[in-house]
């Protein structure tokens, strides 16, 4: 039985994406996580006693603990970031350590164990602002904040993997993620949990800023496609995304509108520092050469990720009104 590592797999997409793995092949996971604000075991407790799982606390920074489970493993798909935009723009350290060097941590120990495969997840945010035409896999990396830019280093070092030892590197930049299991820092569950409470839905300046979502099923098929592309794949970049635009305003409108609450709860805050108006990317080519694309459609992906919440408001209480890392930053950034 092939094993795989799932770097990260406590957070939002990696949590999704071992659950998506253990139904889809009969494969072992083992899901390393630092277990930091953002990753959270009762992501995974309906998967937590399957025989095929195995998890283990631990730093992707962490020389010996990185060398230890790379020698038990098949391939790597590398989720493991710190991810939120705003905390980046307070405190750039963490991002460039765990994005850069975590990455460079892992890579060096595939390189020496031989694995067959190192799917490395970036994200579209290394484009910067995508202009007129949505971005290609070729397109200039601009990335506008410490995040992005700490996230484009982590990319192009695993890129460098390839080019230079020959490491069976593929890199995915995927648009943004809607989906169960998303921490409320972010904008989607932020929104749809604050109007649960009947709070304000803060939106960045105009909220006319927009983005290319995706709901994180489809994007766990195409990492498992990108996983087992064949080997004159190596190297290779893919954009993932859904082609589905919208703008912040048209977010929390939606939100609304399936929650059943009024337009007065939106509240238009200062703008972000260094904020991008467009992100997109074309998908032309993972189309093409991996034959996939995505089920859902906006619709759907946000009506399920609304009910989820919904359903689920245990989950995400346990957060908003406990975590103290998670108070104190709301309080912190949205004064």
């Amino acid at each position: 039985m092939k094993t795989v590592l799932v770097t990260g797999g406590a957070g939002f997409i990696g949590s999704n994406f071992i659950r998506y793995m253990l139904k889809k092949h009969d494969y072992s996971i083992i899901n390393i996580d630092k277990l930091t604000y953002a990753g959270n075991l009762d992501n995974l407790n309906d998967i937590e006693r399957d025989k095929r799982y195995e998890f283990i606390r631990g730093d992707i920074c962490d020389r010996d603990v990185v060398d230890d489970v790379m020698r038990r493993v098949d391939s790597v798909v590398n989720f493991a970031a710190e991810t939120h935009v705003d905390r980046s723009i307070l405190d750039a350290g963490d991002f460039v350590k765990t994005d850069v060097y975590g990455v460079y941590r892992l890579l060096e120990a595939a390189r020496v164990n031989d694995v067959e495969r190192f799917v490395h997840i970036s994200t579209d945010e290394v484009y910067g602002d995508a202009g007129d035409e949505p971005s290609r896999e070729d397109s200039p990396l601009m990335p506008r904040s410490p995040y992005a830019a700490s996230k484009a280093g982590g990319d192009r070092v695993a890129f460098s993997y390839w080019a230079t030892y020959g490491v069976p590197v593929i890199i995915t930049r995927c648009s943004n993620n809607m989906g169960p299991y998303q921490y409320p820092e972010k904008l989607i569950p932020l929104f749809v949990t604050n109007a649960i409470e009947g709070k304000s839905l803060p939106v960045y300046g105009t909220g006319r800023n927009t983005r290319d979502w995706i709901y994180v099923e489809d994007h766990c098929e195409a990492v498992d496609l990108t996983l087992h592309a064949p080997g004159e794949c190596n190297g290779d970049v893919f954009n993932i995304g859904a082609s589905a635009e919208k703008s912040v305003l048209q977010i929390a409108g939606l939100i609304l509108e399936i929650l059943g609450k009024g337009i007065e709860l939106i509240e238009h805050v200062d703008d972000r520092l260094g904020h991008v108006k467009r992100h997109a990317v074309n998908t032309e080519k993972i189309r093409k050469t991996l034959d996939w694309k995505p089920k859902y459609d906006f619709r759907e992906g946000i009506e399920k990720t609304v009910n989820w919440y919904v359903d689920n408001e245990s989950w995400w209480r346990k957060i908003k009104d406990k975590q103290r890392e998670y108070i104190d930053f709301m309080k912190k950034y949205y004064k």
